[in-house]
């Protein structure tokens, strides 16, 4: 097991189009993610935005609710149409009043690919062994668990809002 990416992988049945608009639309992203952005994506941009419950699970967005209005930024990467999307950012900066930017940023990326049985999503955010000691085995495990959460809400989205 790797101590620096997490993986994971869901196959959807919705069109690459549709996902890649709900991976991409920023208004779309934060509704099944669970935050609130200043902007849209696009190549280069930073984002700030707000941690808000997801609106995709009552469960999830009640473990998300302890975190609202928790500010965040997200630096878009790269943008490959239907293809690849990706981002970097804090992981698991969730304390209030800490200041994470001196540490480095973690990477995401999220990978379409046609398949028989419908579109692969792998999801996969790489860098954790850069992630300062004290914190790094605290912000893998995190995301690690909601990542698996992640992909779930990301496919309940599709099917509540094809």
């Amino acid at each position: 097991m790797s101590t620096d990416r997490i993986e994971k992988k869901i196959l959807l049945h919705a069109s690459r189009k549709r996902v890649w608009r709900a991976l991409t639309d920023s208004k779309e992203f934060g509704t099944w993610f669970g935050m609130k952005f200043e902007g849209p994506f696009a190549p280069g941009a930073t984002i700030g935005g707000v941690i808000v419950p997801t609106e995709v699970n009552a469960d999830v967005a009640k473990a998300q609710k302890p975190y609202e209005g928790l500010p965040f930024e997200i630096t878009i990467e790269r943008m490959e149409p239907e293809r690849l999307f990706s981002f970097r950012w804090h992981p698991n900066a969730v304390r209030r009043g800490v200041d994470y930017s001196a540490e480095p940023l973690t990477l995401v990326e999220f990978v379409l690919e046609e398949t028989a049985n419908g579109l692969l999503l792998s999801v996969t955010e790489s860098g954790f062994d850069q992630i300062p000691l004290a914190r790094r085995l605290e912000a893998f495990t995190a995301n690690e668990q909601g990542w698996g959460m992640v992909v779930k809400l990301l496919e309940a989205y599709l099917v509540q809002a094809p």
